[in-house]
């Protein structure tokens, strides 16, 4: 269930275009659909076996009807190259959501089925034993980065185990399921952990393209320079001749290398998050800049990087980091966010020389978001930035900074006077750079609208009535909780260890062990009383909130992974000791866990709140939740016996 969910929010975000920025749309699908799966099981006949004709509807949907969507507007950017092509997004989007909720409604239709074989903490172990395993293996094949064939291989066998029907149907929606997949594995792209790339040679330039966008090119020096001088400007305006040594965030294919080696400098630190992309530039750069002695390549998320070096540097260059992706299908988050934050700033002025020099640049498309980093340049170094704009419509725009008004040769109309502005400093607490207000724009709401009503109907029409669940009300709380807890400790470990793929599946593997230390626990000792654990739990989330990430980002490496695994897990923990407790007593296995699951949608819905509230407040929002499960749960203690088990027969 796990692999196949973890699968489809990689499939969807790279067919899709543009839905990577949907936040976590499809991860809401999934829990709908399994929650939904788990409500009907005792109700319906079995619909597990159409697992293969779902999933191949829904890749062939994808693969055939691909979507693009205004790249502006709203207040929100979208980077690539726009044309509208396939059906309108407000046809695609509802039809996805709907055939993932119904894919993962028929996996869990199975699972729920073998819940009621178990007892209940013996199912749930058995459970996230599974999602260990779905997990693992999913990493494992994004490290290897192999085709999503290869992830439909392991699916289908899966399938075909746990069936275990052998009719023609059956093996015949397999095979259209892999065939799809088959066709869209070997269509020239490669697929790295954050993308489906896709590379074609025009004129001596080779166009990578990253989810069907656009997105660098490998050209020459002398040809990069002659179509986009951009490029030249920072060491132009670099007061001293050349740097000597200068570290580029998001070198990408390596041009932005090659021409600092081509300027003579003495020494580049390149640092890129995506190993192929790198891997095409070392290959097939004309200029072959990754080969020179100069040069040291890191693969690694740029944040990650400046916190942990002791290096000092004449010129840091943000070489057009836009990323096109999320760091995962949980949370608002683009890879290069915690890039662009007051705190990223000011580690990047603390990693200069003397008359060192910051500089990036990008196609920024709107004028609000040039003025909001320029102000936030000015903030940092005290100095007013040079900001030069190339082109207007497109916003191709260079911006520089220095702590020495003099480090910068900044022709006196491109010094940048500070004039008033809606948009707010972009801060890792509300890293939302692409926001030019802190509100949900529409196209998130009309999503989230949609998650809503779907729910609802879908729940009422498959699950029953209503009033059948109100015995599990505290569990539903608990599920909105907890993937809040969940979205908070990605975040976190985004912002203090990167945000790698690497990292992201530590962080899931963390918070399932955690879950499966928990069920052994609570099966193996008597735990203390409800209140007593959510007294635990409460602290455990005001010691979180209380500590600052500014403060742990002072720690070295061992420190703050210590420290920052102790915030994070530490209520985890307690969280699924009081799920484990109240599950283990339920009348219905089935139903208590789909209702949670429910819940955890909604709690993914409210993962929006961060845009207003910020991802530290998620953290009250944590203990109001699990506060409002308490009080459900109290309620239901109080009720008379006749009532309760006339509730749990419904």
């Amino acid at each position: 269930m796990l692999f196949v969910e973890l699968a489809l929010i990689r499939w969807a975000g790279e067919n899709v275009v543009y839905l990577s920025f949907f936040a976590n749309f499809v991860l809401l699908g999934s829990f709908l659909g399994i929650g939904i799966g788990f409500l009907r099981a005792s109700r319906g006949r079995p619909i597990y076996r159409w697992t293969p004709a779902l999933l191949a509807t829904l890749i062939g949907l994808t693969a055939v009807f691909p979507v693009e969507i205004d790249r502006t507007g709203d207040g929100l950017i979208y980077f690539g190259e726009y044309a509208k092509s396939g059906l309108p997004a407000w046809v695609v989007l509802p039809l996805l959501f709907i055939a993932v909720a119904a894919v993962m409604a028929a996996i869990a239709d199975g699972t729920a089925r073998l819940f009621g074989l178990f007892e209940p903490l013996v199912a749930y172990r058995l459970d996230i034993l599974g999602a260990i395993a779905g997990t693992t293996a999913f990493a494992v094949l994004a490290f290897l980065e192999v085709p999503p064939i290869v992830w439909g291989v392991v699916a289908a066998a899966l399938m075909v185990a746990l069936i275990g029907e052998r009719d023609l149907i059956l093996a015949g929606w397999i095979t259209v399921f892999l065939g799809v997949l088959l066709w869209t594995s070997f269509s020239g792209s490669q697929w790295s952990p954050y993308y489906r790339i896709e590379t074609e040679e025009v004129g001596g330039t080779v166009h990578i393209g990253v989810n069907g966008i656009p997105h660098q090119a490998i050209t020459s020096v002398e040809d990069r320079l002659a179509l986009e001088p951009i490029y030249q400007e920072p060491y132009l305006r670099y007061h001293d001749g050349t740097p000597e040594s200068v570290l580029i965030i998001g070198a990408g294919n390596g041009t932005d290398v090659a021409i600092a080696l081509a300027n003579g400098v003495g020494s580049v630190d390149a640092v890129e998050i995506d190993p192929v992309l790198y891997s095409l530039g070392e290959q097939r750069h004309p200029d072959r800049p990754y080969q020179d002695p100069r040069v040291e390549v890191i693969i690694d998320d740029g944040r990650a990087f400046m916190q942990r070096t002791d290096e000092r540097y004449d010129m840091v260059l943000y070489a057009l980091p836009d990323s096109l992706t999320l760091v995962s299908g949980q949370a608002n988050l683009r890879l290069e966010s915690y890039l662009f934050t007051v705190e990223s700033l000011e580690r990047v002025r603390e990693l200069l020389t003397d008359g060192g020099v910051f500089a990036m640049y990008n196609y920024y498309r709107e004028e609000w978001l040039i003025e909001r980093l320029a102000r936030m340049l000015g903030e940092t170094f005290g100095v007013a930035p040079c900001v030069q704009v190339i082109g207007e419509e497109s916003g191709l725009a260079v911006l520089m900074a220095s702590k020495d008004p003099a480090a910068i040769d900044c022709p006196i109309e491109a010094t940048f006077a500070a004039g008033p502005s809606a948009a707010e400093p972009v801060t890792d607490d509300k890293p939302f750079l692409y926001l030019d207000e802190s509100r949900v724009p529409t196209i998130y709401l009309g999503a989230v609208i949609l998650v809503l009503v779907a729910s609802v109907l879908g729940v009422r029409v498959f699950g029953g009535p209503f009033r059948g669940y109100r015995l599990y009300i505290d569990l539903f709380f608990m599920g909105a909780a907890f993937l809040l807890l969940e979205t908070k400790t990605v975040v976190q470990f985004s912002l203090l260890f990167g945000s790698t793929w690497f990292v992201n599946a530590l962080v899931f593997g963390g918070i399932l062990l955690s879950v499966l230390a928990a069920i052994e626990v609570a099966k193996s000792r008597r735990l203390p009383e409800p209140p007593v654990l959510y007294s635990l739990l409460v602290v455990a989330l005001i010691v979180a909130w209380a500590v600052p990430p500014t403060w742990l980002l002072t720690l070295d490496g061992p420190a703050r992974f210590a420290a920052g695994t102790a915030l994070a897990f530490a209520p985890v923990f307690v969280a699924n000791l009081i799920f484990a407790q109240r599950f283990k007593d339920t009348a219905s296995s089935t139903t208590a866990f789909g209702v949670n699951l429910l819940g955890a949608m909604v709690g993914g819905v409210l993962e929006y709140a961060a845009i207003w509230l910020g991802y530290r407040w998620l953290t009250v929002m944590v203990a109001l939740l699990y506060l409002a499960a308490l009080w459900s749960w109290r309620l239901n203690e109080r009720a008379p016996r006749a009532a309760r088990a006339s509730s749990a027969g419904s």
